[in-house]
């Protein structure tokens, strides 16, 4: 989907399609999420958004989308898992393994989890399954959302007024951020490849 588009259903529909994308993106339906809260900003610096209701949209879409997939998670995933799973190789025992492995790093996973995309759309649903208490689950999505939104637009906000960015070249700079996001995964997994192999 290109930024014109993009445009064209924010003028007709306003704030309701900025909650849709991002409620959408968060459970599973592709959207530029990231390009999509930058641009929030760089419109908002160009006067064309409201800053709290975009901020509210915002967050309302990719908070709520955590949570409905979670629900899918705990009452869909696991009985589909359970009776299907092992067709596709997933034993129960492969089943414990990824279970105590998420539940080992639920904080990042959930907080920042959202900076990774695939990982924020198969977190709260591998919460659910892994059946990871809904009171931790909310607070920690409550915490990452605010710290996934918040950056995006504020940064969007800021170099809109410092620079006066064309929204049609936000796209670029959503593929950008995630090359960086990209090259410090990988750092940080061959970091920590190192450090098991020297242990």
């Amino acid at each position: 989907m290109n930024i014109d588009t993009i445009l064209h259903f924010i003028n007709i529909y306003g704030y309701l399609i900025i909650f849709l994308f991002l409620f959408l993106g968060i459970v599973g339906i592709p959207a530029p999420e990231e390009s999509l809260l930058f641009l929030i900003g760089v419109l908002i610096a160009q006067d064309k958004l409201s800053f709290p209701l975009s901020v509210l949209a915002a967050f309302l879409g990719a908070f709520l989308g955590m949570l409905v997939a979670y629900v899918c998670g705990k009452y869909v995933g696991y009985p589909f898992i359970n009776k299907y799973g092992k067709y596709v190789g997933i034993t129960n025992e492969r089943w414990e393994k990824a279970k105590r492995n998420y539940m080992e790093n639920i904080q990042k996973t959930i907080v920042f989890g959202f900076y990774i995309p695939g990982m924020r759309q198969i977190s709260p649903y591998f919460a659910g399954i892994s059946s990871t208490p809904f009171r931790d689950f909310f607070l920690l999505s409550l915490l990452g959302t605010t710290l996934w939104i918040g950056p995006f637009i504020v940064a969007g906000y800021y170099l809109g007024s410092a620079f006066n960015i064309n929204p049609e070249y936000v796209p670029y700079l959503g593929v950008f951020f995630l090359i960086i996001f990209v090259i410090y995964g990988a750092f940080k997994y061959i970091k920590r490849k190192k450090q098991k192999s020297n242990n």
